[in-house]
This record gives C-alpha cells, structure tokens and sequence, in this order.
C-alpha cells in the first residue's frame, strides 16, 4: 500500500513539475514570440513611407473622429440619410458652466430635517390644473415608433410610484399605459393615429407638438417592417411602405391656426392644461409668441442635446440651439410679457444629473422631462441580456430584437429609484442654499465660471463679489 502510495505522490509531483516546466517554456517562448511582433511591427513602423504607413489612419483620426469615420462609411454603404440614435454627440455650452452658492453665515442653510416642496403644478390658469408631487418628468417616447410595449408599461409603473407623469409620444395609444399611468399626457402629433375624441379624453394633459429638439419640425419616415404586429393594428396603419409623421399638423397650416386647435382640445378635454411643444430655434422668441397668443396653458422647449429613436445625423449637430440658450431666452422672454407666473415652462434635452435639473430651475424652468438618461436607467443591469453582442436598446425599440427579455418590474423600479435618487440630492442641495423649495432657487443662488456662460445666462462670474445693498 506505502508502495502505491508512494508512486501516486511520485506521478503527481512528476505531473506538477512537468506543467511548471511546460508554463517556464511557454513564457520564454511567448515573451520571444512578442518582442518578435513588436520588434517587426516597430521596425515596419518606423521605415515605412507614409502612404504606405499604417499611422496613417491614426494620423487621420486626429483630424476626422472616429465617431465621424464611422458615420461616414455608414453613409458610404447605405446611399441614403443614416440615423443615430440617442442624439448628438457635440459638446455644446451647457451647465457645467455654472455653480451654486452654498448659504453659511451671510445666509444660513436649513435645517437637514426641514421638509422641502418638490411639488409642480402644470397649468396652474388650467380650468383641470395637473399637480405633480415632483418636477421632473417622463419625455414623449412613442409605442411603436420608438419603444415597446414593455417598455411604456415600466415607464408608466415608474411614474406612477413617484406621483410624476408619461408621455404618450408620437406613437399609437397603448391602453396598458393608460391603465398603469397615474398622470398621462397625451402628445398630439401631426400623424392621423390613436387621436379620437374617447382617447384624447383620457388625458391629464395635452401637448401639441410642433416640433422637437433631434428632428425639429421635419418629417418622420417609419419603415412598415418596424411596425409589425400590435403597434400596427393600434395605429390603423394601411399596407403602405412607410408610416409618415408629417411636418405640419393639417390644422395648423398658418400661425394663428393653432389657437383654434388649443381652443378645440381645451373644450373636448373640459379643460385639461394644454400646451405646445417646440423645438428651440435663434427665432424662438416669435415661436413663444404664437404660442402665448394661442393661449397654451405650458410650453415643453426641447433644447439641442434632446435625444430621438434614430435619425438624421444633420438635425441633431446642426438644426436648434442648446438648451441653456433656449432656457434663459425662453424665461426671458416670457417674463417680459408677464405671463412667466401663468405658463408653465418645460425643459428638456440631454438632462442627465441632478445638478443639471436643479440649474434649469433656478434659472426659472418649472420642470424638467427625460428621454435618454430614463431610457439607460430602465435598463441598468438588464443590459447583461444583450451586451457586448448588442446595444442596450434592443432591450427597449419595439422592432428590437430582445425586446421580450425586458423586465417591467425590474425597470419600473429601477425608474422609480431613478426618480427617487434625483430628487433627494436636488432636496439636499437645496437645504444648503438655505431654502425649502425647489421654487425658491433662483439665479441669485448661482455664479458663472466662464465668461461665455455669464453672458449667455447673464450670471455674474464667479471671480468678481455680487454688490451686496443694506436693507
């Protein structure tokens, strides 16, 4: 038996050995085999003619983005214009410029335990004023055009746990998001679906819109395979090649026609606040007008940075400005025509922190709605289900090929922890300037870094003391 044994110990350590010696070798072997290739790629490297030289292509990326090349083989293989999804990539003047100015002694802070009021009124001169325990809300992501049925389901539970509102979109009406929603504004779009007078009555409130900040008023061709199935019998889509989301709702074919449409949704609805949304233009000053003049209740502006389903590149670099500038004329200009206390004002476009939204509200938006950043909190870890092999909106798009995987449950709370987090750091920040609601932030809470935001928000710099009068 000892005898036995005593070989078994042997063949083991013979076996052991054996592998150190084998992993020795293939170390040597590999260390030899790379600083081979690197020695050969290095060499090729650094004797080959440039045209010839594969830093070339590094050399190029330094003038051209990656982001860009990629784009532009994409137009390369289609012939057609691409679509991006999510938005611009661009680096426009946003928030960042701006920092708030903590209270300590000048002005103390409140106390951590004092109850802070997060709650927004939308259409406060609205026969129905729609009371939100929080302002921020949920942007119009469209069933079929854009997201799943899952996917609006999670949205509307969200919102719903958090006493904040949906949107419909453009796409067709999805009783489950009605049913799940506590507050839903319907979005009147310039398309012929879901826009009966039984569905629109069904809203809490309704926005026409006009156009948006990734598409501005332009056109929205849907290809019919995208639309197979539930979405398609809802929408009462015809065999036709493309679902078509003109650029002009037949009801508004000249500016003083959209007081018509208010005056006719605002009696169907009995009185429901409704308001118009617009893209952010450098004449949107005359854009506001039309729409104060039609008498809307809000008015939801979609800044540069707004996000979409997919579209043309061109629309969301070049079409709009961002949504600081869009922010601090709007307010401007509705506070010149002293109606800034009577419509409320909606801002979106590349929300994406606490910070951010807090910022808008101080410089005097009323309430803040997402796309992007609730889509990427929705999915949080159940991206595992189709990275790295797809992207996370396959979980989502209604044409997306994994979309049954998605988890209502799971992205209904994540949504609502989503909601949750924002408004607790939004409470914090707002005890230690000193105040108790987040209405009573003000541009007298915050100072500018740079000398382009200063002169964009008219914020005082940073670098130069407020003047400070005796009372």
């Amino acid at each position: 038996m000892e005898k036995w044994m005593t070989i078994g110990i042997g063949a083991s350590m013979g076996a052991f050995l054996a592998l150190v010696l084998l992993a020795m070798v293939a170390f040597a072997c590999s260390r030899t085999v790379i600083s081979w290739v690197v020695g050969r790629f290095t060499k090729r490297l650094m004797n080959d003619r440039y045209p010839e030289n594969i830093w070339e292509i590094v050399s190029a990326l330094t003038k051209i983005s990656p982001a860009k090349v990629l784009e532009n083989s994409l137009r390369a293989s289609e012939g057609i214009a691409i679509e991006r999804p999510f938005g611009s990539p661009r680096k426009f003047l946003n928030y960042d410029g701006l920092v708030f100015s903590p209270a300590q002694l000048a002005v103390l802070p409140a106390h951590e335990d004092a109850q802070v009021d997060t709650q927004l009124t939308i259409g406060p001169m609205a026969k129905k004023p729609l009371t939100l325990q929080i302002p921020l809300l949920s942007g119009g992501l469209g069933y079929g055009v854009g997201v799943s049925e899952k996917a609006k389901i999670a949205i509307a539970k969200g919102t719903a746990a958090v006493g904040t509102v949906t949107n419909t979109g453009e796409g067709g009406f999805l009783p489950e998001e009605r049913e799940n929603a506590k507050y839903l504004i319907y979005q009147y779009h310039s398309a012929t679906w879901s826009k009966s007078p039984e569905i629109l009555r069904q809203a809490d409130a309704i926005e026409i819109r006009m156009g948006q900040g990734a598409t501005a008023g332009a056109a929205t061709f849907i290809p019919s395979w995208e639309l197979k199935g539930k979405a398609s019998q809802i929408m009462e889509l015809p065999d036709v090649e493309y679902a078509v989301i003109p650029s002009k709702h037949k009801e508004v074919q000249q500016p003083q026609d959209l007081r018509k449409l208010v005056d006719q949704l605002r009696s169907l609805t009995e009185g429901v606040p409704i308001g118009v949304k617009m893209c952010a233009s450098a004449k949107m000053e005359a854009d506001l007008e039309v729409a104060i003049s039609a008498g809307v209740d809000f008015i939801s502006l979609d800044g540069g940075q707004a996000g979409y389903k997919g579209n043309a590149p061109i629309l969301q670099d070049d079409v709009g400005l961002p949504t600081i500038y869009a922010v601090t004329r709007a307010v401007r200009y509705l506070q010149q025509r002293k109606v800034k206390d009577k419509i409320t004002l909606l801002s979106g476009g590349g929300y994406a922190t606490p910070g951010e939204c807090l910022k808008a509200m101080a410089l005097g938006v009323d309430g803040v709605y997402f796309g992007t950043a609730l889509l990427w909190a929705m999915t949080h870890d159940q991206v595992i289900k189709v990275v790295p092999w797809e992207p996370p909106t396959q979980l989502l798009f209604y044409s997306g090929r994994f979309q049954k995987e998605f988890n209502v449950q799971e992205g209904a709370k994540y949504l609502e922890n989503f909601f949750r987090s924002f408004i607790d750091e939004m409470r914090i920040a707002t005890l230690a300037l000193g105040k108790t609601s987040f209405r009573q932030v003000s541009i007298e809470d915050l100072a500018a870094l740079d000398s382009m935001t200063s002169k964009v928000t008219r914020i005082p710099l940073a670098c130069y003391p407020r003047v400070h009068r005796s009372r």
